[in-house]
């Protein structure tokens, strides 16, 4: 969602606008902002299965801070400070199950220059989510062991992504607490968007995969499958066990008529 400049508001009106987000996933960005906006995250679910919220402000976040509403009481979720820290992600419960409420407040400004407010949300089921911060965000893709058998035939039925490659290297931010595996990929069964994509000088594909630091992962040689999903268009680790122990694990399952779906 995209909203008008802030500056088009009757200067003497003090009605804090209001902005309703029905998608699980999304993003809003907010062009000079002024006063308050209220922004209500009322998706459109069967169930209340969506218990937790997690917010990353764009790396050019200005203008403004974020509060969740809780009990009639403000929350300061993002401050204007912390805008521009890389990775930044902000994890709390979604205790409501008619909603989440949002309230940016705009920073004074002495000036008109051009300040633009915008974030990318999504809102996790308790799979995937475990409690108030990034790191348990990406609970269910680095579990830092190796996924059983079970696990791993869900996986491939139920990534985000699902790739046949090998480790190219493999680099660590202790700042974020977060690795990056960089992979070259031998064939894409399945991407939710394109994170793998193929080099115009080699023709080769590659793509990115983040961990948590705590994993510990290490180079190694060999074709891995490599699963996970995705947070703010970053493809996270799950299960990515050798792609020879797979084959046998998936071609067993199927001589009994156990995996839960074909690959």
């Amino acid at each position: 969602v995209s909203l008008g400049s802030g500056l088009s508001r009757e200067p003497r009106s003090r009605a804090v606008e209001q902005v309703h987000l029905r998608c699980t996933a999304g993003s809003l960005e907010w062009m000079y902002p002024a006063r308050a906006l209220r922004v209500l995250l009322e998706p459109n679910l069967a169930s209340a299965q969506h218990t937790t919220v997690c917010i990353k402000p764009a790396s050019d976040f200005q203008g403004a801070s974020i509060y969740v509403e809780r009990a009639g009481q403000l929350h300061l979720v993002v401050s204007e400070a912390e805008g521009a820290r890389p990775h930044h992600v902000s994890c709390f419960s979604a205790r409501s199950p008619q909603g989440v409420a949002l309230f940016l407040q705009a920073s004074p400004q002495r000036d008109i220059s051009r300040r633009t407010a915008s974030f990318q949300y999504e809102l996790l089921s308790n799979q995937s989510a475990a409690g108030p911060d990034f790191k348990k965000m990406a609970l269910a893709e680095a579990m830092c062991r190796p996924c059983d058998n079970v696990e791993l035939l869900m996986a491939i039925c139920s990534s985000d992504f699902v790739v046949k490659g090998s480790i190219r290297n493999v680099s660590h931010d202790s700042e974020n607490h977060m690795s990056r595996v960089d992979v070259s990929v031998h064939r894409v069964y399945r991407q939710k968007n394109q994170i793998f994509q193929q080099e115009e000088g080699s023709g080769e594909w590659r793509g990115p995969i983040r961990t948590l630091l705590r994993c510990q992962v290490k180079k190694g040689g060999g074709d891995f499958l490599f699963t996970g999903n995705e947070h703010f268009g970053e493809a996270w680790l799950g299960c990515a066990p050798r792609f020879k122990d797979f084959l046998l694990v998936y071609q067993a399952a199927r001589e009994r008529g156990a995996n839960p779906c074909e690959f």
